[in-house]
């Protein structure tokens, strides 16, 4: 069976507020919440905990999903990779340096929302529904 989990959009101006609005969703019935990271997100759409406990087919309707977008973009990520680097002994520097480049040179690299979306995706048990 199905079941519908709906991120409010509008609620999404910052990293911090997308993870927010995860939490709101996904694990309101339990006594802690995921911290700010793809890794972390990645382990809930796997469905091991929260809502998604179990669950094997997920429709995930995002509203407003265009503020998303825009507010988890270039500049969104380009702050993302700085911090990052504040951090050398815990993250690849190269490989954020390059992400960086990208960003900066090509306005090619993915965006925090662009990595979003790829991890979704990677998830066949849930259907993005855009809003």
């Amino acid at each position: 069976m199905t079941k519908t989990f709906v991120l409010e959009g509008e609620s999404i101006t910052d990293i911090s507020s997308f993870y927010d609005e995860i939490n709101r969703v996904f694990m309101c019935d339990e006594n802690w919440v995921i911290g700010e990271s793809l890794d972390a997100l990645n382990d809930l759409f796997y469905g091991g905990f929260g809502a998604i406990s179990g669950r094997k087919n997920v429709k995930l309707v995002w509203r407003n999903i265009d503020v998303s977008r825009a507010h988890l973009g270039v500049e969104a990520t380009r702050n993302y990779y700085l911090e990052k680097l504040n951090h050398p002994q815990r993250y690849k520097v190269e490989k954020i340096k390059s992400n960086l480049e990208k960003l900066r040179n090509e306005n090619s690299g993915s965006t925090y929302f662009d990595l979003i979306i790829e991890l979704i995706n990677g998830h066949s048990n849930i259907h993005l529904v855009p809003d």
